[in-house]
C-alpha cells in the first residue's frame, strides 16, 4: 500500500517532520527524483525450454573463438619419431635392414642401441643385449628382460637367472660355455607381456644374433621364445622335450629344444623335473655334435 501524496501545508509539514526524524537533514536537489522511474526494467522471465525434439533439431552453435596463437615465430621442436610410440611396418622394415647389415655381433649391438623404432626402448633403462660366450656351442634365448636385467643390462641375472645357472651347472656348463639372449632386448614396463607388434619389431635382431653366433644347439626358454623363433602356435607344455629346427636367413638349420622358462619353474617347482629332462637331452645332443 502506497501513501497518498500530500495535498496541504499541514501534510507537507508532517512529511518534513517525518524525514527529519529519520535523519534526513539536507536536500540534495531542488526537485524530487523518482528513483523507481530511473531503475532499469526487470529482466523478463526466462522462457520455457524448448521441447526435446526442437533441441535435437536445432543446429549446434560453434563455441566462441578464443584468441589465435601466433606460432610463426616459434621454432620447430626437435622431431621425435612417431614410431617410438606406435611401431609401424616402416620401423619393422628398418629393423630388418639394420639386422641384415650387421656383420658382427658388436655391429648388431650398436645398431640396436641406436634404433628408436620400438617404444619399449623409451621406458627401459638399458639395452639388454647378451651375456656369456659368443663362441659357445649352446645358445639360450628367453623372452624379455625383467627389472634386475634392465638395471644391469644383462639377461637372466635375477632369481630366474640364478636358477638357470644351476640348470646349466647340472649338465656341466656355465655362462662361460653358453651364450644367453632374449627375443626382446628392452624391458616392457611393469614386466608386462610384449605385444605381438613389439615382438615383430625385435624379431630381426634376435634372428640375426642367432645367425652370427651360429650355435650348434639352441634352447628356447619359454613359450614366447619358442613360438617366435620356431614359427609355431603350440603351447610350451606341448612343445617342450621335442626337438625342433630353427632355420637362419642363410639357410642353416640349428637343432632347437623348447623348454620351460626358469621364471615359470620358480612358480611351479613340480615341473623342474621336466626341465631337467630337457637339459639332459641338450647335453646328449651337444655330445653327439662333438661339442659336449
Amino acid at each position: 500500500m502506497t501513501a497518498a501524496s500530500p495535498t496541504s501545508r499541514q501534510d507537507l509539514a508532517d512529511l518534513l517532520a517525518f524525514y527529519a526524524s529519520a535523519g534526513v537533514d539536507e536536500a540534495l536537489e531542488d526537485a524530487p527524483v523518482n528513483r523507481f522511474a530511473e531503475a532499469p526494467p526487470r529482466q523478463a522471465e526466462r522462457a520455457p525450454a524448448p521441447p526435446q525434439a526442437a533441441r535435437e533439431n536445432r543446429p549446434a552453435q560453434a563455441p566462441p573463438a578464443g584468441p589465435r596463437l601466433d606460432t610463426s615465430a616459434v621454432p620447430d621442436a626437435p622431431a621425435r619419431q612417431s614410431a617410438a610410440t606406435v611401431p609401424d611396418e616402416a620401423q619393422a622394415a628398418l629393423a630388418r635392414q639394420l639386422a641384415r647389415s650387421a656383420a658382427t655381433l658388436e655391429e648388431l649391438r650398436q645398431h640396436m642401441a641406436a634404433f628408436d623404432g620400438c617404444n619399449l626402448k623409451f621406458t627401459a633403462k638399458n639395452l639388454v643385449f647378451a651375456d656369456g660366450n659368443p663362441n659357445a656351442s649352446l645358445m639360450l634365448v628367453g623372452e624379455a628382460p625383467g627389472r634386475d636385467e634392465d638395471l644391469e643390462g644383462l639377461p637372466f641375472v635375477g632369481r630366474s637367472g640364478q636358477l638357470l645357472d644351476r640348470m646349466l651347472a647340472a649338465i656341466g656348463l656355465d655362462r662361460g660355455s653358453a651364450y644367453i639372449a632374449n627375443v626382446i632386448p628392452w624391458r616392457p614396463p611393469g614386466n608386462r607381456t610384449p605385444t605381438p607388434h613389439e615382438t615383430e619389431i625385435c624379431r630381426p635382431f634376435i634372428e640375426r644374433q642367432i645367425e652370427l653366433v651360429n650355435p650348434k644347439v639352441l634352447v628356447n626358454l619359454g613359450g614366447p621364445s619358442a613360438k617366435t623363433l620356431l614359427n609355431t602356435t603350440e603351447g610350451i607344455l606341448r612343445l617342450r622335450g621335442n626337438w625342433r629346427i630353427h632355420t637362419t636367413a642363410s639357410g642353416i638349420a640349428i637343432p632347437a629344444m623348447p623348454t620351460l622358462h626358469p621364471a615359470y619353474l620358480l612358480r611351479t617347482p613340480a615341473h623342474k623335473k621336466l626341465a631337467w629332462r630337457d637339459f639332459v637331452e641338450v647335453k646328449v645332443k651337444l655330445r653327439e655334435l662333438g661339442a659336449g
